[in-house]
């Protein structure tokens, strides 16, 4: 059985914005395109195992939920909880900025 990716019209903005920094303002579209896919790899494996980071319970991310999850890619980190068979994606941020949230 395999879960459902639900991401939030946040996650989507933060995806967009995170790899059109690194084509535009880095200067760098095969690296873009390679962090592309390898979020989308994130996400199926997510899809397959979702309960495979723990529960996180930091101030900074109880916001999400009681069940809130990070998922680490390089420096970022893919913010999700799970619900029935949906992993709902509610950031895809720099590790830093999560205390900031």
């Amino acid at each position: 059985m395999g879960y459902k990716i639900k991401p939030s019209i946040k996650s989507k903005e933060d995806f967009k914005e995170y790899i059109d920094f690194i084509k535009i303002e880095c200067g760098m579209p095969m690296t873009a395109a390679k962090h592309f896919e390898d979020i989308l790899k994130c996400f199926e494996l997510l899809k397959v195992n979702p309960f495979i980071n723990p529960i996180r319970d930091t101030p900074s991310l109880r916001q999400f939920g009681m069940n809130v999850r990070r998922h680490n890619f390089k420096k970022m980190a893919i913010i999700y909880t799970v619900v029935n068979n949906t992993v709902y994606i509610h950031r895809i941020i720099a590790s830093s900025m999560i205390t900031s949230l």
